[in-house]
């Protein structure tokens, strides 16, 4: 007869989300659309406070003018600026790709580089898009913390929340090196579809239901 999970303590509330995450989200596609590392580098960057589907409605027209970091370091910043403009922040993240295509090629023949610290020394690339890129197109461990993340784990009891550093280090402490890259994206799918901010405050959705069955009161977000 299977143990019954101690909700009272983190590990046995990491455990159960662990496996429950698991069941729901058996494949674990990445959101954003992308053809190889450079590309998803850049899809990442234009996801910053903007929303997976409209970097996808976008990168399309980005990939027909330059999907390398060849041709895009010979596209004036005007033209990657008018074509990434709904994914907002454009002035930025247009001088970000442009940087970065031209560092590319200076400092790591064309390729993208395989390490945190290469990464994030490229313009507009920060831990966050780091560990994705990382993660997603070269398969090293790591836990991205987004929006979603960070939420979920604050209304799970995983972390006590005070930045998204924080939160990255606590739930890489409770969750097996070898489930980081997939868990992550489940919490994403499922903050998305089950536990958003308007739809779930700590005490609606399934997951928080069953952690929590007597929580009454909404769970506040720290950012």
């Amino acid at each position: 007869m299977p143990s019954v999970p101690d909700f009272s303590t983190k590990p046995g509330r990491a455990a159960y989300i662990d496996r429950r995450l698991a069941e729901l989200y058996p494949e674990t596609p990445i959101p954003l659309d992308h053809r190889d590392a450079y590309t998803l580098l850049v899809a990442v960057l234009l996801s910053a406070q903007c929303t997976d589907k409209r970097v996808n409605l976008v990168t399309p027209h980005l990939w027909a003018l330059a999907d390398t970091p060849q041709a895009m370091a010979q596209v004036p910043v005007g033209k990657i600026q008018s074509i990434i403009r709904p994914c907002g922040l454009s002035p930025q993240k247009a001088r970000a790709i442009s940087g970065l295509s031209r560092l590319l090629l200076e400092r790591h023949g064309g390729a993208v580089p395989r390490t945190f610290a290469e990464l994030e020394a490229l313009p507009g690339v920060g831990h966050k898009t780091a560990s994705v890129v990382m993660s997603q197109a070269f398969g090293e461990p790591a836990f991205p913390v987004d929006t979603h993340i960070h939420r979920l784990a604050q209304r799970w009891k995983l972390t006590t929340g005070r930045n998204v550093a924080q939160t990255e280090r606590d739930l890489k402490a409770l969750f097996p090196r070898e489930h980081w890259n997939q868990l992550h994206l489940r919490m994403i799918y499922y903050g998305r579809e089950h536990c958003t901010a308007r739809g779930c405050d700590g005490t609606v959705c399934e997951i928080c239901r069953t952690l929590f069955p007597g929580r009454k009161r909404a769970v506040r977000t720290k950012k």
